[in-house]
């Protein structure tokens, strides 16, 4: 059964987002939520409480710190129907190398910008086409958990900003150009897709935009 809805949910504000530093001495996977992500967090799990009412709901979540947390936080305002979850590490944030200081990561991501954020590859990291890979690897448990007669009436995913993009540029087929012009998401913004007809989705949330930062552009589309 195909969920009546997927939400993505970001995960709330971190060390990292307070501190660009702390890149510099932490792994970026241990970072934890501040004070105020956690806030966003309960309140994400409110909003989610409003929508979902009495349905059933199952969660997929990265195993990074942060997005445990904030799982762990929106559940409290869930009932026992509506928490079951799965980690799955496909869902992690981009990797954006090892231990570097705000310096040195504002110089690669203006480097990134410049080259074309989809293709750049972070030194010793990722770009957003190796994400964009294991997103599609992670469809394909999601399209088998769908198919089964008693999944859940919700699917939500607790991850990342750029992969949630690339979540939705898989899904809805995205050329490169029209992923490269949206912004990321806001701490736990929820992102709805909701099913209409012919097990089709809708996405319902609006996203930010702007234009790329760097002057390629492909001459022809292809038809």
């Amino acid at each position: 059964m195909n969920p009546k809805r997927i939400i993505l949910v970001r995960h709330g504000q971190s060390e990292g987002n307070e501190n660009g530093n702390i890149y510099n001495e932490k792994p970026d996977y241990t970072l934890n939520l501040t004070e105020e992500g956690k806030k966003q967090a309960s309140d994400a799990g409110k909003e989610l409480a409003k929508i979902l009412k009495k349905e059933t709901a199952f969660f997929y979540v990265s195993p990074f710190w942060r997005t445990r947390e904030t799982f762990e936080q929106i559940a409290q305002h869930l009932t026992k129907d509506q928490k079951e979850y799965l980690e799955d590490p496909r869902l992690r944030e981009q990797e954006w190398g090892h231990l570097r200081t705000k310096e040195e990561n504002d110089r690669i991501e203006e480097e990134r910008d410049k080259y074309g954020p989809f293709y750049f590859r972070f030194p010793d990291g990722e770009s957003c086409a190796d994400v964009y890979d294991r997103v599609s690897d992670f469809f394909g448990t999601i399209q088998r958990d769908f198919s089964k007669k008693n999944f859940p009436e919700n699917a939500i995913i607790v991850t990342h900003g750029m992969t949630i993009r690339l979540f939705l540029m898989k899904w809805f087929h995205w050329d490169v150009e029209t992923f490269e012009t949206y912004k990321n998401l806001d701490n736990c913004q929820l992102v709805i897709m909701e099913k209409k007809k012919g097990n089709k989705y809708t996405l319902i949330s609006k996203l930010k935009t702007r234009p790329a930062k760097h002057g390629y552009q492909r001459p022809i589309k292809l038809k």
